[in-house]
This record gives C-alpha cells, structure tokens and sequence, in this order.
C-alpha cells in the first residue's frame, strides 16, 4: 500500500442498533474505548473496530456503512497480528483481533457476510487515550503479543 497510513473517516455508536454518529474526531479513554460508544467496556477486546478504506472500496461499501468505528487508509490492518499498536496523534490502539463479519453484514447485500470473512476490519484496545481526528497519521509497532 503506498502513502503514509491514514484516518479517513470516524464515528461512533452511542447505542446498540441505532444509527452512528459521523465525527471529525473522536475521544478515546484508556482501557476503556471511544467516548460516548456503547461498546466502551474495561478490559473489552473490542472496544474500537477499524476497517481499511481499500476493503470498503473492493465491496462496493461507502465508509462507516459496516458500523465500524475508525477507516484508515494505506495500512493492511487485517494483515497485521494481535498485539500490534497503532499510534495515532497522542493515543495507542492494540490490535486484538479480526472482527467477523455478523448477520447485520448479510442484511445489507445477500452473500456479502461470506465475501467479507477476514475482511471484515480488526478490533482493538485503548492503551492509550486522547483525540484522533480525520486526516491523522497512522504509526504501526510490531510487539511479541496480545
């Protein structure tokens, strides 16, 4: 992939099955998650969920349609191993691992649950908090583990 890594689009999901709140920016808190998202949960392995804006593309999908939380562009995130960190402005993500695609992704295109297997985006935690906005560069750590 070619270009520095970067954040392309934000949301969150205050509640469960209701509609996401496109942002410019996002806060994110410490072992807990994005603020304001109903997946903020301590010691949770899937309190934030990027996808790669190239997945999106290859689907036919428009940025944030899957409900994921963070689009990046020009990092192979479903590539990268449980453990990995990603620096972000001031803040760390830990990558957990691949977020399978659900029945919520069948229901928007038939067959597309089964196209989209391990390429659906990555979970993470926040190791460590602060504001993320569109356009910030993505840094990538390779670490022993989860």
């Amino acid at each position: 992939m070619a270009g520095v890594p970067e954040v392309v689009f934000l949301q969150k999901s205050p509640k469960s099955k209701e509609p996401l709140l496109v942002s410019p920016s996002l806060t994110l808190v410490e072992g807990l998650g994005i603020d304001g998202d109903h997946h903020a949960r301590p010691r949770s392995s899937r309190q934030v969920l990027l996808m790669a804006v190239e997945n999106c593309d290859a689907f036919g999908l428009s940025p944030g349609e899957v409900r994921e939380n963070i689009v990046t562009r020009g990092l192979d995130l479903q590539n990268l191993p449980a453990g990995t960190l990603l620096a972000i402005r001031g803040t760390v993500l830990q990558i957990t691992k691949d977020c399978e695609p659900c029945s919520f992704i069948e229901g928007i295109r038939p067959g597309l649950r089964a196209r989209m297997e391990r390429r659906r985006g990555m979970l993470a935690r926040v190791l460590r908090g602060g504001e993320i906005r569109i356009g910030d560069e993505i840094r990538v750590t390779e670490t022993a583990g989860p």
